[in-house]
């Protein structure tokens, strides 16, 4: 797909992964339109002027909509990248009982949901849109090596991660009627904001633990993973692993 002159939107938008995405699609001629809460937002919206910025939650439909009009108000939005995601680490069981289930809940709401949201709206507005060629759209989003090799603690974002993955292939044949590819990258561990608010050594260790490169994935890399994704029209119902052969242990 030639980008240049079209509209991408990606949620997650603000910071992080989400941020060097729009960054990418942006320097490549693209009018992107970064997607976060209201908070992030106002932090980045100084900072990066040649990016759109719109407060939403991605669970919130209606807030979701608007932006994906906003998009789309030529109708050219062409590619969307879901990179919207939480975490909160929890045993199942622990001292004080069971995990709470509102604690399940909202982790696979913001990361599952939200990006199911984001799909199906962006891929109605993008249904309706003339081809590029012989495609109309790229969606791309963001599972984890956790869905994979998930560990301790981490049962609420494996599932919600494992879900996005399981996903990516049915609406991808789905889609592929309207000539709207979907494709899933699976980061491992990566410079993000939420890796960021951990002492220095504990995240050299991390970086340590990955067979090569021995660091930390930069953001950069992913948004170079989406821009492949988005100039390959072969790949599609794809989940594509991003974590230089690291598998996770137990713990």
């Amino acid at each position: 797909m030639n980008v240049k002159g079209r509209s991408a939107l990606v949620s997650g938008g603000a910071s992080g992964l989400g941020l060097a995405t729009a960054q990418r699609l942006a320097s490549e001629g693209m009018r992107v339109i970064a997607l976060d809460l209201d908070a992030s937002v106002q932090r980045a919206a100084d900072s990066w002027p040649h990016l759109e910025f719109v407060a939403a939650d991605v669970c919130d439909s209606e807030a979701v909509g608007q932006a994906v009009d906003v998009a789309n108000r030529d109708g050219n939005l062409s590619v969307v990248v879901n990179c919207a995601g939480i975490g909160d680490p929890g045993r199942v069981l622990s001292r004080s009982g069971p995990l709470a289930l509102e604690r399940f809940e909202r982790v696979v709401k913001v990361n599952l949901i939200g990006t199911f949201n984001m799909i199906r709206l962006a891929g109605h507005a993008m249904s309706s849109n003339k081809r590029d060629g012989e495609e109309r759209g790229v969606i791309v989003n963001t599972a984890s090596v956790a869905a994979f090799d998930g560990q301790i603690g981490q049962a609420s974002y494996a599932a919600s991660k494992a879900a996005i993955a399981g996903m990516t292939l049915p609406i991808a044949r789905e889609f592929a009627g309207a000539a709207i590819r979907v494709a899933t990258i699976a980061p491992g561990l990566f410079e993000t904001p939420l890796l960021g608010e951990l002492p220095q050594e504990v995240r050299d260790g991390l970086g340590a633990s990955v067979p090569f490169p021995a660091r930390l994935g930069l953001p950069d890399e992913y948004a170079d993973l989406v821009y492949a994704i988005v100039r390959n029209p072969m790949l599609n119902g794809e989940v594509i692993r991003l974590d230089g052969a690291i598998r996770m242990a137990p713990r």
